[in-house]
């Protein structure tokens, strides 16, 4: 059984009021909440609200769950919800879920209801509580981390849009005995946003950055040099600069745009996945636009990287794979401090079903250069 009211982290949980009505049509029909949260009516008026109100958050309740609103201790004006649903009394499991109103974003509170709810249901004697995110919504997976949740996975087409379509949710699970938070992470952000030399600047990729990534990633020179050698598709590319902030979240890669210290102008990417957690191991790559080669850029930018890596990181070593007659890449690696470890005989996949030789470097921190 949850109580009735909950004051824990500066807010108050609590049943929803008539008077609640206007500022629930506020939150609910905002566009952020009506793009993340499925199943809300649109247009969301004040009826859909009462409704709320009088009818399906009392039903969350009857169901075994908790619909509560979150609201001010000090004017108790309401400031979001956050509620359990799915709840499995036999497996002593259930999904949180919460939004916050447009006024209330900023301030942390989906991260106060968020602990406080979860904190409370733990304790009660829930064992497992998942919080499922949109890939893209990274806002909500960095209140996961703040709140104590772990990455755990992706359930796949577990969501529905209003058109129908399916799309992936990402999984963070808190259980008891883990503590309250926040989690620590395996890729943090950079710091003030960059990481810079003062001659090459480097940043998280955005996207915005879409037409510049096709336009680098689509050239004959760089399809060459990846696995397996084919062109890239635009949505792919859109993709991958839409949810790169949630690589860096869940602690899979991170991609960087390079830029020119002086001016900003793109100069090509760069980037860093966790190849092996468990050892401490992640991978390097880089890619320039040609107007940018020649001048060490590539071998400033993964000097950059590697710093980073080994540093807030925390990795204890960097591998780089190129083919066998990138010649350039070789030459990159190698003023960074790379050594040629071995060849990988057919390890990569070549065109027209052909395998590709994968020629190995390593980078351990003592020989960064």
């Amino acid at each position: 059984m949850t109580p009735e009211v909950i004051e824990s982290h500066g807010v108050r949980l609590r049943p929803f009021r008539p008077e609640d009505a206007a500022d629930v049509t506020v939150g609910c029909a905002d566009p952020l909440t009506q793009r993340f949260l499925t199943g809300l009516p649109t247009p969301y008026t004040e009826s859909d609200a009462r409704r709320w109100i009088t009818e399906d958050a009392p039903a969350a309740w009857a169901a075994g769950g908790a619909a509560y609103a979150v609201a001010d201790p000090a004017t108790d004006r309401l400031l979001g919800t956050v509620g359990l649903s799915h709840a499995n009394a036999y497996r002593r499991q259930a999904e949180i879920g919460y939004w916050v109103t447009p006024a209330a974003r900023g301030r942390g509170v989906a991260v106060a209801a968020t602990r406080a709810l979860s904190g409370y249901a733990l304790s009660a004697g829930t064992i497992r509580l998942e919080l499922l995110t949109h890939e893209e919504n990274t806002a909500s997976q960095r209140v996961a981390l703040a709140a104590g949740f772990r990455y755990e996975g992706v359930r796949r087409s577990a969501s529905s849009s209003r058109g129908g379509d399916r799309h992936d949710l990402l999984a963070w699970v808190r259980v008891a005995g883990d503590p309250p938070g926040p989690t620590a992470r395996r890729l943090p952000d950079l710091p003030d946003g960059r990481l810079t030399d003062g001659v090459v600047t480097l940043r998280r990729l955005a996207p915005e950055d879409a037409d510049l990534m096709y336009q680098l990633h689509s050239r004959p020179e760089v399809v060459a040099n990846q696995a397996p050698p084919v062109p890239p598709e635009r949505a792919a590319v859109e993709r991958r600069c839409r949810v790169s902030e949630s690589g860096w979240l869940v602690g899979g890669i991170a991609r960087m745009l390079i830029l020119d210290a002086a001016t900003g102008a793109p100069a090509g990417s760069c980037g860093l996945s966790v190849s092996d957690p468990h050892a401490g191991e992640g991978t390097v790559g880089y890619a320039l636009l040609p107007q940018w080669r020649g001048r060490g850029y590539a071998s400033r930018a993964v000097r950059l990287v590697a710093g980073w890596a080994f540093g807030p990181a925390g990795l204890a070593r960097l591998a780089a794979g190129t083919v066998p007659d990138n010649v350039a890449s070789h030459r990159v690696l190698e003023r960074v401090g790379f050594r040629r470890e071995g060849l990988l005989r057919g390890r990569l996949p070549g065109p027209a079903g052909t395998r590709t030789d994968d020629l190995v470097f390593g980078l351990l921190p003592e020989e960064l250069r």
